[in-house]
């Protein structure tokens, strides 16, 4: 049989590699700075873009989409070459998705600590930057596809079945969880409301995790450990099994990370049935990568790549174990807006996607290189430092959980509240922040041996080149099934086929359960007393939304005693139909503030956002001073803003209103209004005439206080939970 030479593109691989170390360092970096400032909340006091709910989508997103993004690509060109012994399908289209992607990456660089973003977990870009993701997917897919078309090797192996699904399920999650109403250039507003909006953003949050940071990987590890253990993959059947169990049970399963809220009992117990589920197939992929290395335990304990990938492996079967057992509902009563979240998504982020990153980096730059790795000692000494790093980040971690669901739920004989005050659960898991903040410096240190051992093998070595490579051309046989081929034998040389089958596998579960919460009015009733926000109460939502404050706040009082006797009556789905997007956060670094409206005054609110200390003694929150600053709050957009609310469905302009057209008039009543409430304060009286008299010093034009940012998020916090409140005396 006559052999095709060709080559294979390493220059594609290299790229993506060194991507995924610049990027792992700077996420790691802004992690450790994040962890630092519960420590020191105010280290950048004043300085916008370094707050911490600026920074907060910064590091998540540096993380999931640049350094394990950029992991998995390195791994998906390495490998896919090799498994259908083929070039890429095109070389501008491999280059194209890696400045592309890289670009996108910068775009949420600068974007993000200015205040740009939609809010949704994991999906904070804005609409332009959610259309670029898009396209370089779609030119991913298709350098893809096209490289298989073109193939050598008759069958697709396992790791290209994950690839598949990864590249389908990716791909439907963005574009549906990312419709949006632009208002302009980089403001939008999420086309789904409150709990409909909870739904979608959950179901992509959950499945995001799934099949961005779960699949593809599982894809390198079927790969990458047959290949640096020279065994073969333990069962061949198993993992069949585990790829269309998986696949088709993960989508189910995003309604667990809404246990207890407002919707509705039949999409949470759907997500808690699907989930324990989940465990299965999860579990089979485990087993399937450590059985692979039975018989070479001598090699892994010679190996620091086998090493990596041991506890990564080990890694995902703690999460996945862990993850069916929150949905439990009385695990998640406990588990759910506490720091044992924070541990359990490190435990997957900082093991399996890490350490399966960092092996496959140190052998794959030696190969490449045609050389061997600079320092085996070093590798060794950043995989026991990156173990220990995971053990002092998680622990406390899970710890902090368990003590602040202890706090906030535990009652006096009497039927108080033990722990009144939110601040009492803060100040008392401060030591194992400090701990928190040891085990990333600790991580991050071996993220920097990598950098230099790297930077030294590739000294070292050769210039990376693209590698000769020769296989027989594919001979065309039937497309239809041999005789006595089994299904999945056939289904494994037909990639369009593999590629549908998939979609409908992913598609099923996503229809059933958002379909009929979107389409289905009755679903979510409305509630008569809730209002759509005025003009000044959106501005302060939106300013809200910029500052992050969801990354810390709740916005959905749960129906336990503890709960309702700290917040106020459970939230209610009515309460959200105005909500675009929802705000219903996913941790409490600081107490729910759903019915903060009307609890403290204005003065109150005003101080705290300038120096929480001096209002919270213990707070964490750092200050935002420069909503206070010597400018006007812009409000050029509002009409804009109305009426793309008005396009959403939110009923302003009913008949006999104006609403849209007197927004500007109705603005400022409210905010002089709020204005004056300040002066009931002396100390304010006195520091706005000193302000005043800064500012002609200064030859500044001086700014009312009504027309800055501060008021607008003053009149946003004190409308929260006020129309249910209404409603609630009214029954009294």
């Amino acid at each position: 049989m006559e052999m095709e030479q060709f080559y294979y593109d390493n220059k594609i691989v290299k790229k993506f590699i060194y991507a995924t170390i610049l990027f792992g360092v700077v996420g790691m970096l802004v992690g450790l700075t994040l962890a630092v400032m519960y420590l020191f909340p105010n280290m950048t006091d004043g300085i916008s873009w370094l707050s911490y709910g600026r920074l907060r989508p910064l590091h998540t997103n540096a993380v999931i989409f640049a350094f394990v993004g950029n992991a998995f690509f390195a791994g998906l060109y390495y490998s896919l070459q090799r498994l259908l012994k083929a070039r890429m399908f095109s070389d501008f289209l491999s280059n194209l998705h890696f400045w592309g992607w890289q670009l996108i990456i910068v775009a949420a660089a600068i974007t993000l600590p200015l205040g740009y973003t939609s809010s949704k977990e994991y999906a904070e870009l804005e609409w332009p930057i959610d259309i670029a993701i898009a396209l370089i997917w779609v030119v991913m897919g298709i350098n893809m596809i096209g490289t298989m078309l073109r193939r050598r090797e008759r069958h697709l192996y396992v790791a290209i079945w994950f690839y598949l699904a990864t590249f389908v399920t990716v791909a439907v999650l963005h574009i549906f969880n990312n419709i949006e109403l632009p208002v302009s250039a980089l403001k939008s507003y999420s086309v789904y409301a409150g709990v409909q909006d909870a739904l979608v953003q959950w179901w992509y949050g959950h499945n995001a995790v799934a099949f961005f940071l779960t699949t593809p990987f599982l894809g390198l590890m079927y790969y990458f450990i047959p290949k640096v253990a020279n065994r073969p993959i333990y069962s061949y059947r198993l993992s069949i099994i585990h790829f269309w169990s998986l696949i088709f049970i993960y989508i189910w399963a995003g309604p667990h990370h809404l246990l207890y809220s407002a919707l509705p009992n039949w999409a949470q117990n759907l997500g808690v049935v699907f989930s324990v589920m989940l465990i299965a197939p999860s579990w089979g992929g485990m087993i399937n990568g450590l059985l692979t290395l039975r018989g070479a335990w001598d090699k892994v304990r010679e190996e620091p790549v086998l090493k990596f990938f041991v506890v990564a492996i080990t890694g995902y079967g703690m999460a996945t174990f862990e993850g069916p057992m929150l949905s439990f509902k009385n695990v998640n009563a406990i588990a759910h807006y506490t720091d044992w979240i924070i541990a359990h998504v490190h435990v997957g982020a900082l093991a399996w996607n890490g350490f399966m990153s960092f092996g496959i980096i140190y052998w794959l730059i030696p190969r490449m290189t045609k050389s061997t790795l600079f320092s085996k000692k070093l590798a060794n000494f950043h995989f026991w430092i990156g173990t220990l790093g995971i053990i002092l980040y998680a622990l406390p971690m899970y710890v902090a959980g368990f003590q602040q669901a202890s706090m906030w739920k535990q009652f006096n004989p009497d039927g108080t509240l033990t722990y009144g005050n939110f601040l009492e659960t803060v100040t008392a898991i401060m030591p194992l922040y400090w701990m928190r903040a040891i085990g990333g410096s600790l991580y991050l240190i071996g993220m920097l041996t990598l950098v230099y051992n790297i930077i030294m093998t590739v000294k070292a070595g050769n210039t990376i080149e693209d590698e000769l490579a020769q296989a027989p051309a594919l001979e065309r046989i039937s497309s239809n099934r041999l005789s006595g081929e089994k299904f999945h034998t056939w289904l494994e040389r037909k990639p369009i086929q593999l590629t549908i089958l998939a979609t409908i596998a992913i598609l099923i579960g996503g229809i059933i359960q958002i379909v009929p919460t979107i389409m289905v009015k009755s679903n979510i009733p409305t509630i008569s007393s809730v209002k759509p926000y005025t003009p000044l109460e959106l501005e302060g939502r939106d300013l809200y939304i910029r500052e992050g404050c969801v990354g810390c706040h709740s916005q959905s009082v749960r129906p336990f005693r503890s709960e309702v006797e700290r917040y106020g009556p459970q939230a209610k789905a009515g309460e959200f139909v105005y909500d675009h997007p929802f705000l219903w956060g996913s941790k409490r670094t600081g107490p729910d503030l759903l019915r903060v409206g009307g609890k403290y005054n204005d003065n109150w609110h005003f101080n705290h956002m300038w120096n929480p200390q001096s209002t919270s003694f213990g707070s964490i929150m750092p200050g935002y001073k420069w909503l206070f600053d010597n400018k006007p709050l812009d409000i050029s957009l509002i009409e804009k803003k109305m009426q793309a609310m008005k396009t959403l469905g939110v009923p302003y302009d009913k008949p006999g209103q104006a609403q849209i057209a007197n927004a500007l008039k109705d603005l400022r009543t409210q905010a002089l209004a709020i204005e004056k409430s300040l002066e009931n304060d002396p100390d304010y009286v006195k520091s706005y005439a000193d302000s005043k008299k800064k500012a002609a010093a200064k030859g500044e034009k001086f700014v009312p206080m009504n027309e800055r940012e501060i008021v607008a998020l003053i009149a946003y916090i004190q409308r929260l939970g006020t129309d249910i409140k209404v409603k609630d005396t009214a029954k009294k």
